[in-house]
């Protein structure tokens, strides 16, 4: 009688087990799922590496995932042996964190940084389970303007890399507002656990403020008809709360545009007031001058470095920083001009065309 109770209760509950599996199972219309949530395979990769590996022939970035940029030229740059201690600033997805492990043979340390506290677990433990546990790779939660804290604990650095770029898995979920091209709250922190949200930050600003955000943090050449728009209707109750709601008021805002061209100007102005926007709520510009000012005192003697950088504002600053310490003697040696990535990498993954590479190497 027992046995037969057992058997129920594992009968039961492999009953139920299936079943809560097939409620997870998310339903849509028509052939093939097309809002975030939707795509449960491009989520799971491991399960679904076909359907992964379609996505990314087509020239996609697969739902929740994160396509690593110029990880070839990275590696090259920075020359990584086994026994070495390295930093990735930005962990990110953690494709290039894992590319440099792999560099390492087992031997040596990595630490990495993120703020994002939901994509920073799924990637530890994305990580862990290829094998690459606390023994040879270390996560911290913390801002990459924070690395003179982290050296105080891990020691001086041989190598360096910060991917300034917002990952793919932020910019296409909804719930985390960075795109105008899916609903959402607009949010846009990378830490949705602090500061002000994107919605907050345009009503805490004045009209002139969030004109000169914009020329300042992405060059957009409507930023005074957007702002008149945008604050027009905040003045009327009509607040900015979600992405659409901020799009459509661009839209509005450029309707004097010639028709023929105004498609192509609202989705241009919408991704760069976009980017002014993520750069104010998340302070990027003055974490990166903190970043740069701190990086030379974290490295060892013949430390490689490596950046990535995604609109001219970043390259700039990286640019005067390596060229005034490389006259300094700080650096013994700096990139005179960028890497870009190869036209098979473009192809492959459009959003890897606007980055830039910029290298030095410590004294």
């Amino acid at each position: 009688m027992n046995q037969q109770n057992n058997q129920y209760d594992k009968n039961n509950q492999n009953s139920s087990t299936e079943g809560a599996v097939h409620k997870r199972r998310v339903r849509y219309k028509g052939t093939h799922p097309r809002a975030f949530h939707e795509k449960y395979k491009e989520a799971n990769p491991e399960k679904y590496a076909d359907t992964i590996e379609k996505v990314i022939r087509k020239g996609s970035t697969p739902a929740g995932m994160h396509i690593s940029i110029m990880v070839e030229e990275i590696l090259e740059v920075l020359k990584i042996q086994p026994g070495e201690q390295g930093l990735d600033a930005t962990l990110g997805y953690g494709g290039h964190t894992q590319a440099m492990l792999q560099c390492l043979n087992g031997q040596g340390h990595i630490y990495a940084l993120d703020v994002d506290p939901i994509e920073s677990v799924k990637t530890e433990k994305r990580l862990a389970d290829k094998g690459f546990g606390t023994e040879i790779l270390t996560i911290r939660r913390t801002n990459f303007a924070n690395i003179d804290e982290v050296a105080k604990e891990a020691g001086k650095f041989d190598f360096v890399l910060a991917d300034l770029g917002v990952s793919s898995m932020q910019i296409d979920n909804p719930e985390r507002g960075f795109s105008y091209k899916v609903d959402g709250p607009l949010d846009l922190r990378l830490n949705p656990e602090q500061g002000e949200s994107a919605a907050q930050r345009l009503r805490s600003l004045s009209q002139e403020e969030f004109v000169y955000m914009m020329q300042e943090n992405s060059d957009e050449p409507y930023a005074k008809e957007i702002a008149r728009t945008v604050f027009g209707q905040m003045r009327k109750g009509q607040y900015i709360e979600t992405t659409t709601d901020l799009k459509n008021a661009i839209e509005k805002a450029l309707e004097s545009v010639p028709a023929k061209e105004r498609a192509e100007a609202v989705k241009k102005s919408c991704a760069r007031v976009f980017q002014a926007l993520r750069i104010d709520v998340n302070s990027e510009f003055e974490v990166l001058y903190d970043f740069l000012e701190k990086l030379p005192d974290v490295l060892s003697p013949g430390a490689r470095v490596a950046i990535l950088t995604f609109h001219s504002g970043e390259d700039r600053l990286v640019k005067k920083s390596f060229k005034q310490l490389a006259k300094a003697g700080v650096y013994s040696e700096v990139s005179e001009d960028v890497i870009r990535p190869s036209a098979a990498e473009c192809n492959r993954n459009p959003r890897a065309k606007s980055t830039k590479l910029r290298w030095a190497i410590k004294a």
